[in-house]
């Protein structure tokens, strides 16, 4: 894991889960691999152990991870796949109709957003 900053904004056991989801989605953490211990993750970012076991319980929850008996916490061969089905319904659901809006208030055409897709 990388440097962090919490916002106030999420309990940070929920800002850890989703760290941890997006290092999933990004191939960081692929199935298989360990999670960092509750106690190597405590330390490194001055948490509450208890915080850091329940966002690992509520990804064991979700079956993006296993534990197994005194070895840890590991990715399940399946948690890229939810997980991806379930960030695209999010995004569909909840962010592409702020964003088709947007585009139909800005007048901008398919044309206009294929003809700019791909500069920065």
């Amino acid at each position: 894991m990388t440097a962090v900053t919490w916002s106030d904004g999420a309990p940070i056991y929920r800002q850890l889960k989703e760290r941890v989801i997006a290092m999933m989605l990004d191939g960081v953490l692929k199935p298989g691999d360990a999670l960092p211990s509750v106690r190597q993750v405590a330390a490194e970012y001055q948490l509450n152990p208890i915080t850091v076991s329940r966002a690992y319980q509520e990804l064991a929850d979700e079956a993006l991870v296993e534990k197994r008996r005194g070895l840890g916490m590991y990715v399940t061969e399946e948690a890229s796949r939810k997980l991806l089905a379930s960030e695209r319904e999010r995004f569909l659901r909840e962010e592409w109709p702020l964003v088709l809006e947007r585009i139909q208030r800005l007048g901008l055409s398919a044309t206009d957003l294929l003809k700019t897709g791909g500069e920065k």
